[in-house]
């Protein structure tokens, strides 16, 4: 295991520009470039976005974890509230795009790995790897 920073967030829109920032300058020690940065940034605000617009209860946090690996950056983010049903999530009509959900496809998009575990009642974890450009 490389360095490790967690920290809970508020459950508050308002929140996510810092997870933003906590993450890119992570992202930069850690030696991306800045494209994989941005990519890294969009993700993560895309990811506590999610948290705090489906079902994040009123004063309730949320935890984002930071593994700074051997060439690697490993972020999740996680929530104790409803969660959901994956295997109702299908990729969004990129033809005829609607408001809302094309999240986990921007996820899926800019990131190197992601894994989705969410369980109905317990909460949802959004695991995001990206590998640092040799």
């Amino acid at each position: 295991m490389g360095d490790v920073l967690k920290f809970y967030v508020p459950g508050k829109p308002e929140y996510v520009s810092t997870v933003r920032m906590v993450v890119s300058s992570l992202a930069n020690a850690a030696g991306f470039d800045v494209e994989s940065i941005e990519d890294i940034k969009v993700a993560v605000s895309e990811a506590c976005t999610n948290v705090v617009c489906h079902g994040m209860p009123d004063g309730n946090s949320y935890e984002v974890f930071c593994e700074i690996g051997d060439g690697l950056l490993r972020i999740s983010v996680t929530d104790q509230a409803g969660g959901c049903d994956m295997e109702k999530y299908r990729c969004p009509d990129l033809d005829c795009p609607k408001e809302g959900g094309l999240g986990l496809f921007i996820i899926r998009t800019l990131m190197d790995e992601v894994d989705i575990f969410s369980e109905l009642g317990r909460g949802t974890k959004i695991q995001m790897i990206k590998y640092r450009p040799k």
